[in-house]
């Protein structure tokens, strides 16, 4: 029974890291999409490609985090497999419910901080404020304002170098080399959120793992754990979020190749840096603020401010919004299996 029990919860995580695929493809895609460098159809598996090969060189450093630095693991396996299981399960539907609102609605949010939003959530009925790591949540807090600011400032550093070296250049010969440029870019991005957005399922696999049926060996991230998450992720993005992909590609900000090439790459570079420090920021909230800053160096009326100001609440409101519903979701299935027991 606990054994079905761990299957089932894991087989969850990986419907998860898929959703995460699928309704993050236009932070990989939207850029390459809107400046017609790829069709959508080839984007997309590029996308999924890099973030597949993201298995092999990135690392489990936001694994690590994710498993033991936002709730107290060794707290919450000494409660028992019972407790484990149940609060990874609220953490994972709040935060595919919130996902899914989102999607619906075309807002790009945070898949990361919908994830350590559920697991705050389902973690206090159990635990209560003791079983939550305050420095592992001030850290993704904090990156929250961070992470796109730095975004921001390499995407529109990066724009102003490019305008720079090729400023003699005529409009012809620049498309062209951007065009071809901007290939390198998104399998940059895209591999950036596979290291950074795959880890963080197998963060609560090896939770689900080494809190049940094997809570007598010590936590780690075994091979077929990445191999698994990473192959989740990348078919999710290969079905693609399109509603999504309007959001960013066009709604935003107006993009040319060079503008796409910088966006990706500053957005990328950011994300890849912060995946070895083991920090689980959004690929989301990178992605748009390197896009606001690259539309920002044609001036402030070249970025949508408004379509820009409902991302950012959708930030804001993402980690409690996710915690709000795991809390209810953990509740509703303590009714339910009071009432079946």
């Amino acid at each position: 029974m606990l054994l079905a029990a761990v299957i089932l919860i894991v087989g969850v995580a990986l419907i998860f890291d898929f959703i995460n695929g699928f309704h993050d493809a236009a932070n990989s895609i939207a850029t390459v999409v809107s400046t017609r460098v790829l069709s959508p159809n080839l984007a997309v598996a590029w996308a999924a490609f890099f973030n597949f090969v993201a298995a092999f060189g990135g690392g489990v450093h936001v694994a690590n985090t994710m498993g033991k630095g936002i709730i107290n693991f060794e707290l919450l396996r000494a409660a028992g497999p019972t407790a484990v299981l149940s609060v990874i399960f609220a953490a994972l539907m709040g935060a595919i419910a919130w996902n899914l609102l989102t999607w619906w609605w075309g807002l790009p949010s945070s898949s990361s901080h919908a994830l350590a939003g559920g697991m705050i959530g389902a973690t206090l009925p159990v635990l209560g404020l003791k079983g939550l790591m305050g420095a592992g949540i001030a850290k993704i807090a904090a990156f929250i304002v961070l992470s796109p600011l730095i975004g921001t400032t390499l995407g529109m550093t990066l724009m102003l170098v490019s305008t720079w070296v090729v400023h003699k250049q005529t409009p012809r010969v620049v498309d062209v080399w951007f065009r071809r440029l901007q290939l390198v870019s998104s399998a940059i991005f895209s591999y950036s959120h596979g290291t950074n957005d795959a880890q963080k399922v197998m963060g609560i696999i090896a939770v689900v793992l080494f809190g049940t049926i094997w809570a007598d060996r010590p936590f780690h991230i075994d091979w077929w754990m990445i191999i698994s998450c990473h192959a989740a992720i990348a078919l999710g993005t290969f079905f693609g979020g399109w509603r999504i992909i309007r959001t960013m590609g066009h709604s935003l900000t107006k993009l040319a190749p060079i503008g796409g090439f910088s966006a990706e790459t500053g957005g990328g570079v950011t994300i890849i840096a912060l995946a070895e420090l083991g920090i689980p920021v959004s690929t989301t909230h990178t992605i748009t603020g390197a896009i606001v800053g690259v539309g920002s160096t044609r001036g402030w009326r070249a970025v949508k401010w408004g379509v820009a100001g409902r991302i950012i609440w959708a930030w804001v409101f993402t980690i409690p919004a996710s915690a709000l519903m795991a809390l209810l979701i953990y509740g509703m299935t303590q009714i339910v299996v009071r009432l079946v027991g």
